[in-house]
């Protein structure tokens, strides 16, 4: 595998040195091995700059993230990445791309210069040939925005998500009765998933059957790349589900007293749109679903692998909020999310054409050594975590149910630290490929009492 590389800077330096910039690199970067193993490096460009302001155009990579031995692996790519420049262009897809976590937060809390009413995926959904259907509270920009978050945010009170927690600790307590009883099974479907599924329809107010829930999530995440083979087959596996996906978030199938049913009161009030709480719902269960999963996942799959990282959590159950934190940033659920340039603009002394594609590879961004000591390792005593990743985004369009994704998390690992002495691999983790996302396909596991 080569990742081809094209800098449109100085000649008179080398790649490697134009790899790095000036901040110091903490412990625990390999980024100059990488490029030996893994980069080609094509001849220089003349020096291509704007006089008038002082700035440089991108670096050009020339490689497909979204290729399968890619999604399989991604980081030989997310480390090519960071070590490009603060911003690159991708020649396959044309569309910027930026892998350092300083980069990163800069577009995410920019909401002027970097908009999201083209679409968080690769396509812009303002243009003909995209059909997925735009989400009323990820794909619009403020002042439009704020109004909608506020309106949700309202519904999400503090009493709410005291509830919530109550419902999902007796969950987490009977279905670790189970796994106990079990003593190997699956982490993903007997445990990420059989709790996600359980837990957050109850808090949400919406019924999700596993099998239609996990096609429907494998298509958005899929329509959130490039229509390719991953595409296709998704589309195809979702097809018999999309009238079922429908009708699940419509005001007649929500349960009484909660989130949903709120939210179609809200819009009875007029502060949201006729048609805009159906849309809501479906994104709630598009993020609440899959990439929880995927996060509880990822921490159980890292606890696993490191008993003295399981020890502690065994011994000091309150560090399970650690555990998750760490565990979405070693390997984010979401691997990229994309913003559209307003117009021209620059970012970190590079210039950026107006209406054009930005890639934050979040999970590039969260390993970025610039900002993290060992980035590569997995460690709940990380100092800073979470507000820090941007495993949920940062800014305007944070993650607005995270609350429900940490408060999931929370009771089920708290459930197992509290009860379960060790917890250990019977056989190596498998990866599912999805375009825009990293989660696990199988985790075996065994538990062993206290």
């Amino acid at each position: 595998m080569a990742i081809e590389l094209s800098m449109c800077e100085s000649p008179a330096r080398s790649v490697v040195e134009d790899a790095d910039d000036d901040r110091p690199l903490r412990r625990g970067h390999t980024g100059r091995r990488v490029w030996s193993r893994f980069i080609a490096i094509k001849p220089r460009n003349p020096p291509m700059t704007i006089e008038a302001v002082g700035l440089a155009e991108a670096p050009v990579l020339d490689v497909d993230p979204y290729a399968m031995e890619m999604l399989r692996d991604p980081y030989p790519f997310q480390q090519a990445l960071r070590d490009a420049g603060p911003v690159v262009f991708l020649k396959p897809h044309g569309v910027y791309a930026v892998g350092r976590h300083a980069e990163a937060k800069v577009v995410l809390a920019d909401f002027e210069r970097f908009i999201t009413s083209g679409g968080i995926g690769l396509q812009d959904i303002r243009k003909p040939g995209d059909f997925r259907i735009p989400s009323r509270l990820l794909e619009i920009d403020p002042p439009d925005h704020t109004r909608v978050r506020a309106a949700v945010t309202k519904v999400l009170s503090p009493l709410v998500i005291r509830k919530w927690k109550e419902g999902f600790a007796e969950k987490a307590e009977a279905l670790v009765d189970k796994l106990i009883d079990m003593r190997e099974f699956d982490g993903v479907e007997h445990c990420a998933e059989a709790f996600v599924l359980q837990a957050f329809p109850s808090a949400v107010g919406v019924v999700l059957p596993r099998t239609e829930t996990l096609a429907i999530g494998e298509m958005r995440f899929n329509q959130s790349g490039p229509k390719n083979d991953l595409y296709n087959e998704a589309m195809a596996k979702a097809q018999p589900y999309l009238a079922w996906f429908e009708q699940t978030v419509q005001r007649d199938a929500v349960l009484p007293g909660s989130i949903a049913e709120m939210l179609f009161k809200v819009e009875d009030t007029g502060e949201l749109e006729s048609g805009v709480a159906s849309n809501i719902i479906r994104s709630f269960v598009g993020g609440g679903t899959d990439s929880t999963i995927a996060g509880i996942g990822f921490a159980l799959h890292q606890l696993a692998r490191n008993p003295a990282q399981w020890a502690k959590v065994h011994a000091e159950p309150a560090k399970v909020k650690a555990a998750f934190e760490e565990g979405i940033r070693h390997e984010s659920p979401f691997q990229v999310t994309y913003r559209t340039t307003a117009g021209p603009t620059e970012l970190a002394g590079i210039r950026l054409q107006g209406d054009t594609k930005i890639g934050v590879w979040l999970g590039a961004a969260n390993r970025d050594p610039r900002q993290w000591d060992a980035p590569d390792h997995y460690d709940i005593d990380r100092p800073q975590l979470a507000g820090t990743h941007t495993a949920m985004g940062t800014g305007a369009h944070a993650c607005i149910g995270q609350m429900i994704a940490r408060g999931e998390s929370e009771a089920l690992l708290g459930a197992l630290a509290r009860r379960v002495r060790q917890v250990s691999l019977t056989a190596p983790a498998t990866y599912r490929p999805i375009n825009q996302m990293r989660t696990l396909d199988r985790l075996p596991l065994r538990v062993e009492p206290k």
